[in-house]
């Protein structure tokens, strides 16, 4: 199937249950906290890929410039985030993905978004749109999977979450899953920064106009996928992507100290946030 086709099918993307739940009864409750609703809709890629797909559409004279979960609250009214995380929970019997475990699927799209927040802020870079892109990156290989069997196929060479997998991607359909997350962030008008980031993190070097947050995605997607690996010292040594760490000012040291601090569990009473399951 080409990108283009691709791009036209229709899938339903799933949400963390656990998201879902917290934000049904904080959103249900008499008062709303909006830092609590904006932190948990932080941690579900689908949440908020659907969050700024309505922020940024022409109806509200804002296409393309939402780039977080925070900017687009501040245009939409709580009642239709509630009427989205609802159309959220009534799909959740659909929320199977061919070949993917969704546990890590999210664990890692979140360990993602921190990184590329911690790498993004060191470089002065706007923080709010590396995490977005760091949460959303991967919904394209959502799209993959359930449109497309010998995506999943594909599993038996590199699995999912494996650090080559989009470049056997690429050599095998002519395109990676961060380009059809960039594919369907384009058709959503989401902002050119992060189209770009998405569309060329896999070579952030590729694209004419070079984009700094294309650099740091495909650092933090590295640091993330080396942390689902396990991989030990040498491993992480052997694949670390040096060409682009040095264009961007940064070493192996530098990335490996930007752990995925999890700054929701920092709110008092919030203890119970395990999002990945």
């Amino acid at each position: 199937m080409d990108l283009a086709t691709l791009l036209q099918q229709r899938f339903v993307m799933p949400s963390v249950p656990r998201v879902m739940a917290l934000l049904m009864s904080e959103l249900g409750g008499s008062r709303q906290d909006l830092r609590r609703i904006d932190l948990l809709l932080g941690h579900d890629p689908a949440l908020t890929t659907r969050l700024l797909q309505v922020a940024n559409a022409p109806m509200f004279k804002l296409a393309g410039q939402i780039h977080s979960v925070a900017e687009a609250l501040v245009l939409l009214r709580l009642g239709q985030v509630h009427s989205m995380v609802s159309q959220a929970v009534s799909q959740a019997s659909f929320k199977s993905v061919p070949g993917l475990q969704l546990p890590k699927f999210w664990a890692y799209s979140q360990d993602t978004a921190r990184v590329s927040r911690s790498l993004a802020g060191l470089l002065r870079l706007n923080q709010q749109a590396a995490y977005t892109c760091g949460l959303i990156h991967a919904v394209g290989e959502l799209a993959m999977r359930l449109a497309m069997k010998e995506a999943v196929e594909l599993d038996g060479m590199y699995a999912a979450l494996d650090i080559r997998r989009e470049w056997f991607e690429i050599n095998t359909f002519g395109y990676g899953y961060t380009q059809v997350s960039a594919g369907l962030a384009s058709l959503w008008h989401f902002p050119q920064v992060m189209v770009n980031a998405m569309q060329f993190a896999h070579a952030p070097f590729d694209n004419e106009v070079y984009e700094p947050l294309a650099g740091v995605l495909h650092l933090a997607i590295w640091r993330a996928r080396a942390k689902q690996a396990g991989l030990n010292a040498k491993a992480l040594v052997v694949s670390f992507p040096s060409s682009v760490a040095e264009v961007m000012g940064v070493d192996i040291d530098i990335v490996l100290q930007q752990d995925p601090i999890d700054w929701s569990k920092q709110m008092p009473g919030s203890n119970f946030m395990d999002f990945g399951v």
